[in-house]
C-alpha cells in the first residue's frame, strides 16, 4: 500500500517506517508562525513553561499584521509584546511596519516555506501553504508555544481526500471560484480533519496564485490541511525565492484515498457564496439584485499581484458605484510596489477607491473596514460568518477579485460580463 503526499510528509519529520491515517504521532516541525493576535497568548504560555530560548532562531517567525498599524492601546501592546520577545530571542523572521505583510501571502513570497515542508501556524489558515507542497496546518497558541519550545508537536494523521479537477476554465472563472464551488458541494465539515489533495489537468497549468487561493480556503471545508503535489509551476515559484534546500514529495499511484471526487471545471461560471457560511454557494448568474455597500479585494486569500490586476482590468476608466466604498489591499509591500510600478494603484484610485496598506483588518472586522449594521459586502475574503466583518447585522458574500470588482461598478453583486 502506498501512501499520499501528506503521509510522506509527516513520515519524512518522524523516526517512523510505516504510517496509517488516524495515528497519533509527534513530528518535527521545520516553520512555527504566529501573529499579533496569536503569539502574544503563545508568549505567556513559553514564558510560563520556563522557556528560555526559542528551538532555532530561523525556523520561528512572527508577523503583525492583523491590527496594524495598531488600531489602539490594546493592539499596541500586543504588539509591544511580540517585538520584545523577538528581539529578546533573535527571532530572524520578525515582521512589522513597512516589512509586513498579510502573514500567507508574506511567508510564501520570502521563501520562508518550501515544498516538503511540515508548517504550524497559529492562524487558521496557514493551510495556505499546501499549495507549494507543503504540510500546513492551524494549531492554538498554545501549540506554538510549545512547537516554539521544543520543535516539535503530535499531530493525528488525517485521510485523505482526492479532489480531481479537469476542463479547461471559462473566462473570469479561477480557483478561488474552484474553492467555492468545491466548499459549496461537499459542505463546511465536509472534508473534518482531512487532507484535501487537488489535482487532475486543469490543476496542472493552474497558477501559483490561485492555488494559493485554494490551499487558504481548505479549513472552511473543515480540513487540516490542503495540498498541491509540487510541478513545474511550483519549482518556478520556489527557485527564485528558496534560500535552503527542500524535498519534493508525491502521492504513490496506490495511495488510500477516503473519497475521490471528480470535477468538470469547463462548466463552472464565476461563484458566490452568500451569508452566512462558505458552503452556501451559488454561480453568479443566480445571485440576483444583491445591492452592496461594500466591495473588498484583497486578503491572504485574494491579495496577490495576480488578484490586483485582474480587478484592474475590470475597473481601468471605471468608477466605484455611487454609495459604494471600493477597499483595495494589496497583501505585501512588494505586491504593493510592484503594483504602483504597474499603474494599477493608479487604476484603483481613479476608480474612487481607497489603497490599504497590507494588512488583515478588515478580513476579520478589527480595522481598516469594518461595516455597520444592515451594510453588505463583497469581498474576497474566506470567510462569511455573522458579525465577521462588523456588525452582526451585516452581511458578506465571498467572490474572487472579478467579481468583486464588477460588483464595485454596478452597486450590487455581478459578472464581468455585465460590464
Amino acid at each position: 500500500m502506498g501512501y499520499t503526499i501528506t503521509e510522506k510528509i509527516f513520515m519524512a519529520h518522524t523516526d517512523l517506517k510505516d504510517i496509517q491515517a488516524g495515528q497519533l504521532i509527534n513530528a518535527r516541525v521545520d516553520i512555527a508562525l504566529g501573529n499579533d493576535i496569536t503569539a502574544p497568548i503563545a508568549i505567556k504560555a513559553f514564558r510560563a513553561a520556563g522557556g528560555k530560548k526559542v528551538f532555532d532562531k530561523n525556523k520561528v517567525a512572527l508577523v503583525l499584521d492583523h491590527f496594524t498599524p495598531n488600531k489602539d492601546i490594546s493592539s499596541a501592546q500586543q504588539c509591544k509584546t511580540v517585538r520584545e520577545f523577538a528581539m529578546e530571542f533573535g527571532v530572524t523572521h520578525f515582521y512589522e511596519g513597512g516589512q509586513v505583510g498579510v502573514e500567507h501571502a508574506l511567508l510564501p513570497e520570502k521563501g520562508i516555506v518550501l515544498p516538503g515542508d511540515l508548517v504550524i501556524g497559529a492562524d487558521s489558515h496557514t493551510c495556505t501553504y499546501g499549495a507549494l507542497g507543503a504540510f500546513a496546518t492551524g494549531v492554538g497558541s498554545t501549540d506554538l508555544a510549545a512547537a516554539m519550545l521544543t520543535g516539535e508537536l503530535w499531530f493525528k494523521v488525517p485521510s485523505s481526500m482526492k479532489f480531481v479537477i479537469f476542463g479547461k476554465l471559462p473566462k473570469w472563472v479561477s480557483g478561488k471560484d474552484l474553492i467555492l464551488n468545491i466548499i459549496g458541494r461537499i459542505g463546511v465539515d465536509g472534508a473534518l480533519y482531512s487532507a484535501m489533495e487537488f489535482t487532475g489537468e486543469t490543476i496542472d497549468s493552474l497558477p501559483m496564485a490561485d492555488r494559493l487561493s485554494m490551499a487558504n480556503m481548505a479549513i472552511e471545508a473543515g480540513a487540516k490541511n490542503g495540498i498541491f503535489a509540487p510541478d513545474a509551476i511550483t519549482k518556478a515559484y520556489v527557485e527564485k525565492r528558496a534560500g535552503r534546500p527542500y524535498t519534493v514529495y508525491t502521492s504513490d499511484t496506490d495511495a488510500v484515498y477516503s473519497q475521490i471526487i471528480e470535477i468538470d471545471a469547463s462548466k463552472l461560471e464565476p461563484q458566490i457564496a452568500f451569508p452566512h457560511l462558505p458552503s452556501n454557494v451559488r454561480g453568479v448568474s443566480q445571485a440576483g439584485n444583491v445591492k452592496i455597500d461594500q466591495s473588498l479585494i484583497g486578503s491572504c486569500t485574494n491579495g496577490r499581484i495576480e488578484d490586483l490586476r485582474i480587478a484592474a482590468q475590470i475597473l481601468k476608466n471605471r468608477k466605484a458605484a455611487p454609495g459604494v466604498r471600493l477597499i483595495v489591499v494589496p497583501a505585501t509591500p512588494f505586491i504593493y510596489r510592484q503594483a504602483m510600478h504597474e499603474g494599477l494603484l493608479d487604476i484603483f484610485m481613479e476608480a474612487d477607491a481607497v489603497i490599504s496598506p497590507p494588512s488583515c483588518g478588515a478580513c476579520l472586522g478589527g480595522h481598516l473596514g469594518i461595516l455597520a449594521d444592515g451594510e453588505v459586502s463583497v469581498a474576497t475574503t474566506n470567510r462569511n460568518f455573522v458579525g465577521r466583518m462588523g456588525h452582526p447585522g451585516s452581511a458578506v458574500y465571498l467572490a474572487s477579485p472579478a467579481v468583486a470588482a464588477a460588483s464595485a461598478v454596478l452597486g450590487r453583486l455581478a459578472s464581468p460580463e455585465e460590464l
